[in-house]
């Protein structure tokens, strides 16, 4: 009985063992990834903020401005491309949308990102654009990869519709997180004007007719948590302006709208409870099981050489009973 009990507990210590580096390096990859029908919306202010005014073509001060981010994954397209591309894959159609304190609409960009579901690689296709150009991203936006390393990555910046290094700052404490901290730096560049324009009778063709140029910089700060990649919370330094032209007065320039822009309170609480509860999911399949089937097998293997041993050992001989004495 011995010698089964310590083979079945060989066979089972043999399966965890197994079963452990499997799950890190085989079912991680494959079960890990954003699904394709994901809904996300994020609230941001800059406050206070300056604002153009385009009665005027004059800046002023304001109380704030409020910029509404939402990713809304399409997933019909996410099927008619994953038939070609051989590979799970997330559209995001994502809309940035910037309000004066009045409410009004400033501006509004439109981008439709193309990803890998497992890498967050980007991937080409039809469709893959922001505010109607079509463009050929490289490296990430928005989320960091699944555990995410201590180096610097190639981050795309919608605005210039070009990519650049964003570098890994070091590891910090947000609340209650062990996060890394990224910073980009994006130099004063010529950018295209919105498609949609604030003011009815204007459009971008009309203000390049007149010379007119918008020009952007922005310092992007992201606290990243590793294991999922996402970010639990955003600031950007964002500084716009109209540069020359007869829109402008003189024909100098004037700020179209600067100001330090960070999330909302309430979306940071929430985006921390949503990262904290999947961190632990991410843990389960790179962590947690992994080292727990590893240490399960190795009880088990410690236990069935405990009993073949036990059953291997000799038996010790009775010892055989003095015969009773008869009284004579």
């Amino acid at each position: 009985m011995r010698r089964t009990a310590s083979l079945v507990l060989l066979a089972f210590a043999v399966f965890f063992t197994a079963l452990s580096p499997l799950l890190r390096w085989y079912a991680f990859p494959r079960l890990a990834k954003i699904p394709p029908g994901q809904y996300q919306d994020m609230v941001l202010e800059a406050r206070p903020a300056t604002l153009i005014d385009y009665g005027t073509m004059k800046a002023r001060k304001v109380p704030k401005v409020t910029i509404v981010q939402t990713l809304k994954g399409d997933v019909a397209a996410s099927d008619r491309i994953e038939r070609t591309a051989g590979r799970d894959v997330v559209v995001w159609d994502a809309l940035s949308y910037v309000a004066g304190p009045d409410g009004k609409m400033v501006s509004e960009i439109p981008e439709r990102y193309i990803f890998d579901a497992h890498s967050q690689d980007p991937v080409h296709a039809t469709g893959e654009m922001v505010d109607g150009d079509p463009v050929h991203r490289t490296g990430i936006e928005y989320k960091w990869p699944f555990l995410t390393e201590k180096r610097d990555y190639t981050y795309f910046d919608a605005q210039t519709r070009t990519s650049a290094p964003i570098h890994y700052k070091g590891t910090r404490t947000f609340r209650g997180l062990e996060v890394y901290y990224f910073e980009q730096t994006i130099p004063w560049t010529k950018v295209p004007l919105p498609k949609k324009m604030p003011v009815k009778g204007i459009t971008p063709k009309a203000v390049e007719k007149m010379g007119t140029t918008r020009w952007y910089a922005t310092k992007r700060m992201f606290w990243v948590e590793p294991v999922t990649g996402a970010p639990v919370n955003g600031e950007e330094i964002h500084r716009e302006e109209l540069r020359g032209g007869d829109l402008l007065p003189g024909g100098g320039k004037v700020t179209a709208f600067a100001g330090h822009v960070r999330m909302r309170a309430d979306y940071v609480d929430s985006t921390v409870a949503l990262v904290t509860s999947q961190r632990t999911l991410v843990l389960l399949l790179t962590s947690y099981l992994p080292w727990g089937f590893l240490t399960l097998g190795a009880a088990l293997l410690a236990l069935s050489l405990h009993l073949e041993a036990r059953g291997r050992r000799p038996a010790t001989p009775e010892t055989e009973a003095e015969p009773a004495l008869n009284p004579a």
